[in-house]
């Protein structure tokens, strides 16, 4: 192929089918928020062996799990910036080596505070690894299938938290729970080699940049018939961002769906993270075998699993409002079911998957959407300030959960309260306006261009 003009890059990949170099990248994208989602849960699942090892209260646990939650936020909020300053292939790297060598070296701890400060430092390093891995899986990603690829991709989260349950129980009874962690590290530690030799950069930041040359190089691996002739070069349809990026959420007329983003984040966060840790316990309290309520609590992750892939296909045809704005007034009925007193065993469980399709396979929605609406100077810091903010609410969650129940309050008083948040979540969705005309892309209104 020889281009005698300047190339949009954005249109040639749209237009763009996918190489298996595409595929390779997406892969890898897909496997870092994997891991991601391993190292992340993995900390829930050893905890029990932990006490039992060190002797202590379990109580004492608690600032080890804040520690790991306050990690993510701040390389959330930090490190989403400083690849839109550098870009997403050093920080993602980066980032995959420190979490992967911080959790070889967990296995290797003998007190709390070693412990406290070591998962603080892997949240960190996981906390740019999904803005980073959604940003630049679109990045490459044709337009007509762009949604469906991000809300997969952002699944791998999930997977990867299933992952670590099976991994720790099949690892701990013979090798003890350091085992646990030292698959945890060295795994992302071969995907982080694997992405220095195939994980591109942005084609967009790189032309941003005036990168032409590394633009060339990476473009002959998605096509090796690909050359420019003479001096033509490459182009974007935006300019790239001035001044600090988190201010450019709120000009250029983004400032309405920037505050819109952070608090469904924050909402939906909050609900996912107080089911997750709480809904086996409570229906534990409100009748259920351990047994029973172990499954419950499995039928919510593979609920949102089925959710995401589900709910991405169905916003690639017709767009993130018109899907989200029913799935969270559904999962919030769902929810209400829940905590219904008497309610059959098969009832809960199919309200509980309907929770976990609409509540964990939304917040895969949610994701997707920031990465579709900030243009390429912003869609790190977009995604990863819309996620640090929800990470209050993954905080709010369990402890929230933790007052209830100490309250003593029934299960049907305490699912009508989880409710609430679910129907905000589509009261914020409506907000953010109609969707964009003729669009197949899931953009809820139509994308500002950088600096216009």
């Amino acid at each position: 192929m020889e281009v005698s003009e300047k190339t949009d890059v954005c249109q040639l990949i749209d237009d763009g089918g996918f190489s298996r170099f595409q595929r390779i990248a997406l892969l890898l994208c897909g496997l870092s928020v994997l891991m991601d989602g391993f190292d992340v849960q993995v900390i829930g699942f050893v905890a029990p062996a932990i006490v039992q090892d060190w002797k202590i209260d379990k109580a004492s646990l608690g600032p080890v799990f804040v520690a790991g939650l306050a990690g993510l936020l701040v390389g959330s909020l930090l490190l989403s910036m400083l690849a839109d300053r550098i870009g997403r292939r050093p920080v993602l790297i980066g980032s995959t080596f420190f979490f992967a060598l911080c959790m070889l070296a967990t296995a290797q701890v003998r007190t709390l505070p070693e412990l406290m400060l070591l998962r603080f430092a892997t949240g960190l390093g996981l906390g740019s690894v999904l803005p980073n891995a959604m940003a630049l899986a679109g990045e490459y990603t044709p337009l007509r299938r762009r949604v469906t690829v991000l809300m997969v991709v952002s699944v791998g989260f999930t997977v990867g938290a299933v992952l670590a349950g099976f991994v720790a129980a099949a690892v701990m009874p013979r090798w003890g729970w350091q085992a646990v962690f030292l698959v945890g590290g060295s795994l992302p530690l071969a995907v982080a080699v694997a992405m220095v030799f195939h994980l591109p950069e942005s084609l967009q930041f790189l032309v941003l940049r005036g990168r032409d040359v590394v633009v060339d190089r990476w473009l002959r691996r998605i096509d090796p018939a690909f050359h420019r002739s003479g001096e033509a070069g490459y182009r974007v349809n935006e300019r790239a961002g001035k001044g600090a990026p988190v201010r450019q959420l709120f000009t250029d007329g983004r400032a309405k769906m920037t505050l819109l983003l952070w608090g469904v984040n924050l909402l939906n966060l909050l609900n996912l993270y107080f089911l997750s840790n709480w809904l086996p316990t409570i229906v534990r309290d409100a009748g259920l075998s351990l047994s029973d309520a172990v499954l419950a609590g499995t039928a919510l992750q593979a609920g949102g699993a089925v959710g995401a892939v589900l709910l991405g296909l169905v916003i690639d045809r017709a767009g993130f409002r018109r899907v989200l704005i029913p799935c969270f007034v559904v999962a919030g009925i769902a929810i209400l079911l829940i905590g219904r007193p008497g309610i059959e065993l098969l009832q809960l469980f199919a309200a509980v998957v309907v929770t976990g399709f609409c509540i964990v396979g939304g917040q895969s929605a949610i994701n997707a959407l920031a990465a579709s609406y900030y243009p390429t100077a912003l869609r790190s810091t977009g995604i990863g300030w819309g996620l640090g903010i929800g990470r209050l609410g993954s905080m709010i969650g369990p402890i929230v959960g933790a007052e209830f129940i100490r309250a003593g309050l029934p299960s049907s008083t305490i699912f009508l309260v989880l409710a609430v948040p679910a129907v905000l979540s589509a009261g914020l969705v409506m907000a953010m306006g109609g969707p964009r005309a003729g669009s197949n892309a899931g953009h809820v209104v139509a994308v500002p261009k950088a600096g216009h």
